[in-house]
């Protein structure tokens, strides 16, 4: 597949190289970036358990980053790929930020947020999810039964 440059696919494939890194450091491979104006702002992966911090999820890195590089705590004309659904905590971070729009990889069905209230995200903030899903889910898999057979 040829990605065409600054689209949702480009995009998703450079928060799948954070969910490489995070899955190199043990970390649940879960990898985001921030785009603003087609240029990343942030760039980040989990780190809950390098820096032992149950907040340190990579939503959370990439808000802090991206607020930091503009200046302002409002990420409205922002887009946040991220690998995995975001969870309940992620998305009221989102919320808070009021982020323009969120694509994502592979659902969770367990604690992803759209399982426990799909309203929590700001009333303006757009959703896709799907993109690069089978890669997503394929990370997360393999790293879990590593776990296992460990």
């Amino acid at each position: 597949m040829t990605l065409t440059i600054y689209s949702d696919e480009y995009f998703m494939k450079e928060a799948l190289k954070e969910a490489h890194k995070a899955f190199d450091k043990d970390e649940v491979p879960v990898g985001a970036v921030i785009v603003c104006d087609r240029q990343i702002i942030a760039r980040t992966h989990n780190l809950t358990e390098t820096l032992t911090d149950v907040t340190a999820h990579a939503e959370m890195q990439a808000f802090t980053a991206a607020s930091g590089f503009i200046g302002g705590k409002y990420l409205k004309d922002c887009t946040l790929y991220v690998t995995l659904e975001p969870c309940l905590m992620c998305a009221g971070a989102a919320f808070w930020t009021q982020i323009g729009k969120i694509v994502f990889g592979a659902s969770d069905e367990k604690r992803g947020y759209s399982n426990v209230n799909k309203a929590i995200l700001h009333p303006s903030t757009e959703v896709i999810s799907g993109v690069f899903e089978a890669e997503s889910k394929k990370l997360l898999q393999d790293f879990f039964a590593k776990k296992r057979d460990n």
